[in-house]
């Protein structure tokens, strides 16, 4: 890594030692039931942001294969939170479990070997034929069409989508291939907490009350454009020059908010809050996970196609 990675690290986790200082100082001065409520909630969120760097962090230190083997862990989890949720029949069962323990660790595996050829098709071709064809099999055809759907959306929301950000690692660049997924996952991830932050603060507007009563345009904006400063400021963790950095950031995190908002308009259309109850004030892995959806997928081909050497 290099010492301005080191930089960035410490930069994290003084900012979740603040962090922790603040929210013990609201706990011991909140007395409201509405308040005392809101604290134990941003609590919960700071204790697994700690937990969630370190794990995230750890990976990042052992190298390539940790990576790898953990983000094949979360799509697991990812793909099994969606499946929580969504109503499926007997005739689905042999095409979910192809799913959970066929395609998604060959995939994961194709990604580890570094085959992008074949990694890059194997979800949107081979088992976009593969599996209906398996399901036919059953001979149930009731909604036959939103079945397949739903089974070939949760594999490449939760495995295909999702696996794009450790294929970075398969990038050469010039810069260290982590320090570009540490990137992507720095401003998505601080684009959902800015939005958060400037909703709570300023946000009056709703932007679609439908879909995700809680997002307000003056959090979208705000928060996006705090991202996107970050973001830019990052820029020698990448290829990228400043402005170039700028623009690219600009790509995250319009594609990382409408990752999480096609997976709210998902949850809504369940009856569902949140996908799991796995993250301590978070909700599921999905919940965690969504705007990396929509994000990594793009941010990995703006790079290979762009940046590689």
């Amino acid at each position: 890594m290099t010492s301005f990675f080191s930089i960035v690290l410490a930069a994290i986790l003084g900012l979740l030692a603040v962090a922790s200082a603040i929210g013990f100082i609201l706990q011991q001065r909140a007395t409201e039931p509405g308040s005392v409520a809101t604290v134990h909630n941003l609590n919960a969120r700071i204790r697994s942001w700690w937990i969630m760097v370190a794990i995230f962090g750890g990976a990042i230190l052992l190298g390539d294969t940790a990576v790898v083997a953990l983000f094949a862990f979360l799509s697991f989890m990812a793909l099994r939170e969606f499946w929580t949720l969504t109503p499926s029949r007997r005739g689905d069962h042999l095409a979910l479990f192809l799913s959970f323990f066929v395609v998604l660790p060959v995939h994961y595996v194709l990604l580890g070997t570094l085959w992008y050829g074949l990694f890059a098709i194997f979800i949107p071709v081979y088992a976009f034929l593969i599996l209906p064809a398996v399901a036919t099999l059953t001979g149930d055809v009731n909604e036959f069409l939103a079945r397949t759907a739903r089974v070939q959306w949760g594999l490449m929301l939760t495995v295909y989508s999702i696996s794009h950000a450790p294929a970075l690692l398969m990038l050469q660049t010039g810069t260290p291939s982590a320090l570009l997924l540490v990137y992507l996952v720095i401003v998505v991830q601080l684009s959902d907490v800015f939005q958060y932050v400037w909703g709570k603060l300023f946000g009056k507007h709703r932007f679609s009350p439908n879909i995700s009563p809680s997002k307000t345009l003056e959090g979208l904006f705000g928060g996006g454009a705090s991202a996107i400063l970050v973001g830019t400021l990052l820029y020698r963790l990448t290829p990228f020059s400043p402005l170039q950095a700028a623009a690219v950031s600009t790509v995250i995190v319009v594609a990382g908010f409408f990752g999480g908002f096609v997976l709210s308009a998902i949850k809504r259309d369940l009856n569902a809050k949140d996908w799991g109850y796995v993250i301590e004030g978070h909700g599921g892995v999905l919940d965690r996970l969504d705007s990396i959806t929509f994000a990594a997928p793009l941010f990995f081909h703006i790079v290979r196609y762009w940046y590689t050497v």
